[in-house]
């Protein structure tokens, strides 16, 4: 068993980053309706908007910016 790296571009900012596919933060796109990756930079920078509006901050999972066994990616 290897390990992965997810890369793709942040939703937010456009920048390249690595995550887990499984516990990586994302926004849906309003255009497509699905579910797309943010970095951790944007969820720092949202936090205290969202703070601000009395929304919860976004709290990314345990691993969400590592990487990943390759058993836990879902391929399909």
């Amino acid at each position: 068993m290897g390990y992965v790296f997810i890369t793709s571009a942040c939703f937010g900012c456009g920048r390249l980053f690595s995550y887990h596919p499984n516990r990586v933060p994302s926004i849906r796109d309003p255009r497509t309706g699905s579910r797309e990756p943010i970095c951790r930079d944007c969820v720092n920078s949202a936090n205290p908007k969202r703070l601000a509006n009395g929304l919860e901050p976004i709290v990314p999972l345990p691993g969400a910016y590592e990487a990943c066994p390759e058993d836990e990616v879902d391929w399909g």
